[in-house]
C-alpha cells in the first residue's frame, strides 16, 4: 500500500484543527486534518445535556463568522456550537477527514519527514500539528474505590439528573463544570452536596458588560501566564439559566450544602478538608477585585456605565459554611451518586518525539516544539489566558501557522555550493 504524503498533519477535528486549517490555509501550505470521530465531536458528545457556552455569542466564536440566529448576549446550547464548528469548516474548505484515529507518529528512519499509523493507512508528513485539545482524558482521584456501592461518573460522562439514581449526590470540584452540574441537581429535586476547592469566582456580568467584556479591555485575556500559586485555581462561571454569577452562597441558600475539599474516603465516610472558608473567601477577594478593576477603568476612562451598588449585596452565610462539614457518612446522608468535576489530561503518547517533560507534558513555546516539525494547538494557556476559547486557539493557530511558513521559507534557502551546482546542471 502506498503511503500519502502531505506537508502539514493537523491531527483534532475540533476548534483548535479547524482554526489551525483556515491558516494553513491562507498560507498556502498543504494540508490534512484527521479527527477519530465526527467534527467537533467532544461539544457533543462530551458535554451535559443543558451545557450552553460560558460566554455570550457576540464573544466566543471565531472572528470571520458570527452567530446569525440568536441574540449577540445569548449563551449558545452545546449543539449549536458544534454546528457552528461544522458550518466554519466547511466555509474555510477545511480538508477535514473523520472517522480516521491516529495511533502512531514518528520519525522516519532517514528523518526526512514523519511516518504516522492511522485506522486507514500511513501518512508522511513534514510537520504535525497536535490540536487535540486541552481537554482528553477524564481524571477521577483515586479516593473512592470502584467497587464500592456508589455510581462513580465524571462530569465528561455525566448527562443529566436521570442519569443517576435516586438518592443524594456529591460533585466533587467547585469550577464551571461541577457548579453548574450541583446547581442542575438541585434544581430537579436532588439532595447536592458540593465541594469546594480553590477558585476565582468573577461577577457574570457588572455594570450592563459581561464579565468576558470587562477581561478584554482590561487586558486580562492576553496575561501570558497564571499568578504564581494559582495554578491550581478554577474558574467557577455560568451562561446557564441566562448568565448569571456563580455565587456559592446563593447555592447554599437554594439547598446546596457546601463542604471543603475531598480529601478520603474510607468505611463509608467521606472527609475533607478544613479549607472551604479559606476557599470562599479566596473567591470572594477576586469576584471583588474584577469589580474594583472595573469601577477603575470606569472612573479613568470617563466611558459611560450606570453603577450597579448590588453586585457589592451578599448573600448570607449558611450553616454549612459557618460550621463547615468535615466527614459525610454517605449511607447515612442516602448519597448514591458522585459526580467528578475533576478535569482531565492530556495524552500524547502517539507521539514517539523527544518535546516532553517527566509528566508527559508538552515543551513548546507558544505552540512550537523543541522538536522540529511538532507543533501544538489548543493548550491551556498556550500563548496567553484566552488560548483555550474559541476566538483564543483562532489567534495561537495563526502563530503557529506563521511560524511553519518562516521555517519552509528558510528551508528553501540554497547555499553557494548548491547554487553552483544548480546552475551547472541548467
Amino acid at each position: 500500500m502506498s503511503i500519502e504524503k502531505t506537508d502539514t498533519l493537523v491531527v483534532g477535528g475540533g476548534q483548535a484543527g479547524i482554526a489551525m486549517s483556515e491558516h494553513l490555509s491562507n498560507s498556502g501550505i498543504e494540508h490534512i486534518v484527521l479527527e477519530k470521530n465526527r467534527i467537533a465531536e467532544a461539544w457533543r458528545s462530551g458535554r451535559w445535556d443543558s451545557l450552553v457556552a460560558n460566554g455570550p455569542a457576540w464573544h466566543d466564536r471565531f472572528p470571520n463568522l458570527e452567530f446569525t440566529d440568536c441574540d449577540p448576549d445569548e449563551f449558545v446550547c452545546k449543539e449549536r456550537i458544534a454546528d457552528y464548528l461544522v458550518d466554519y469548516a466547511k466555509m474555510v474548505k477545511a480538508p477535514i477527514r473523520t472517522g480516521v484515529e491516529v495511533s502512531k507518529a514518528e520519525w522516519m528512519a532517514d528523518g526526512s519527514a514523519f511516518l504516522v499509523d492511522t485506522n486507514v493507512g500511513q501518512i508522511q508528513a513534514k510537520n504535525i500539528v497536535a490540536a487535540t485539545g486541552a481537554f482528553q482524558i477524564p481524571v477521577i482521584p483515586p479516593i473512592v474505590s470502584a467497587d464500592t456501592n456508589i455510581k462513580q461518573v465524571h462530569s465528561f460522562n455525566y448527562r443529566n439528573p436521570d442519569q443517576l439514581p435516586e438518592g443524594a449526590v456529591i460533585v466533587v470540584g467547585g469550577g464551571s463544570s461541577g457548579a453548574q452540574i450541583a446547581d442542575e441537581l438541585n434544581r430537579a429535586g436532588r439532595k447536592v452536596f458540593l465541594s469546594v476547592g480553590p477558585h476565582d469566582r468573577p461577577p457574570r456580568a457588572y455594570r450592563e458588560r459581561d464579565f468576558v467584556w470587562w477581561l478584554g479591555v482590561l487586558g486580562l485575556w492576553d496575561m501570558a501566564a497564571m499568578k504564581p500559586g494559582t495554578e491550581h485555581v478554577t474558574i467557577s462561571v455560568s451562561g446557564a439559566y441566562g448568565g448569571q454569577t456563580m455565587d456559592f452562597r446563593r447555592l447554599a441558600g437554594e439547598g446546596v450544602v457546601l463542604t471543603g475539599r475531598t480529601e478520603s474516603f474510607a468505611d463509608g465516610v467521606l472527609k475533607f478538608g478544613d479549607d472551604l472558608q479559606g476557599n470562599i473567601a479566596g473567591g470572594d477577594a477576586n469576584y471583588y477585585e474584577m469589580l474594583d478593576a472595573a469601577d477603575a477603568y470606569v472612573a479613568r476612562t470617563g466611558i459611560d456605565l450606570p453603577e450597579e451598588p448590588d453586585a457589592r449585596i451578599v448573600y448570607p452565610d449558611p450553616d454549612c459554611l459557618t460550621n463547615p462539614i468535615r466527614e459525610l457518612d454517605l449511607a447515612k446522608e442516602g448519597i448514591t451518586s458522585i459526580v467528578w468535576a475533576t478535569g482531565f489530561r492530556q495524552d500524547f503518547s502517539w507521539m514517539k518525539v523527544d518535546t516532553f517533560d517527566e509528566k508527559g507534558a508538552p515543551i513548546h513555546q507558544r505552540g512550537v516544539s523543541k522538536e522540529p516539525g511538532i507543533y501544538f494547538l489548543g493548550l491551556p494557556w498556550q500563548s496567553r489566558r484566552g488560548s483555550t476559547f474559541i476566538w483564543g486557539v483562532w489567534h495561537d493557530a495563526k502563530h503557529v501557522a506563521d511560524q511553519i511558513s518562516i521555517k519552509r521559507a528558510y528551508m528553501t534557502y540554497q547555499g553557494p555550493s548548491e547554487r553552483t551546482r544548480v546552475s551547472e546542471e541548467a
